[in-house]
């Protein structure tokens, strides 16, 4: 895994921490609804965190296919490299 990858799962970790005010340990495999306990509003929280923290724009379209914290972050990466 490259240290892009790290650091976004990082910040997954990080976003998900603060929204839900206990501490989350994220992987990449961890599943967003069931490992981590993350409801729709929730997550749509976690996901303006880290827009704010990348200074990017997540498609809600585009969250459609993420499942997993792995998913997210590739999600993240693929939009800042466009950026």
């Amino acid at each position: 895994m490259d240290t892009v990858t790290d650091l976004s799962l990082r910040e997954i970790g990080v976003a998900a921490s603060k929204v839900l005010g206990r501490p989350v340990e994220v992987r990449s495999e961890s599943h967003i609804g069931r490992d981590l306990a993350v409801d729709s509003l929730a997550l749509m929280n976690i996901i303006m965190e880290l827009e704010d923290t990348f200074d990017i724009s997540i498609p809600l379209d585009r969250l459609a296919s993420v499942e997993t914290a792995g998913d997210l972050s590739k999600l993240i990466n693929d939009l800042r490299t466009r950026a």
